[in-house]
């Protein structure tokens, strides 16, 4: 199979493994819109993570347009399902920190699971 097409059923295998995670397992006391935004965000994360951009704060309201605190609300509850990880790093100007996050290791090991590595 060639590299691009193998890379066009790794991105529908991760929107549908995201999809599934989120919208079949509601978190207590979060909405419809919570759970959409989720969904949003990881698909933004995901693709900023193919091209090897740093998932901070900054970076991601670069991307998206959205406040701090929308981003920040949005990407707590990501951290809480367990979708990414974070870490504290310095910033950019390395005199304060900074939150990074990943992917987690545990959803991109189911999303292996679907053969496409």
């Amino acid at each position: 199979m060639t590299r691009a097409i193998a890379t066009q059923w790794r991105n529908l295998a991760f929107s549908g493994l995201i999809l599934h995670e989120i919208l079949d397992h509601p978190q207590e006391d979060e909405t419809p819109q919570a759970r959409l935004k989720q969904v949003g965000m990881m698909t933004v994360l995901y693709s900023m993570n193919q091209a090897h951009q740093k998932l901070t704060l900054s970076t991601i309201m670069e991307i998206t347009a959205l406040t701090r605190s929308g981003v920040k609300e949005t990407v707590d509850l990501l951290v809480r399902r367990g979708m990414l990880t974070e870490t504290i790093v310095k910033n950019s100007m390395g005199r304060g920190t900074a939150r990074q996050f990943e992917i987690s290791e545990a959803l991109l090991e189911k999303l292996s699971s679907f053969g496409n590595e």
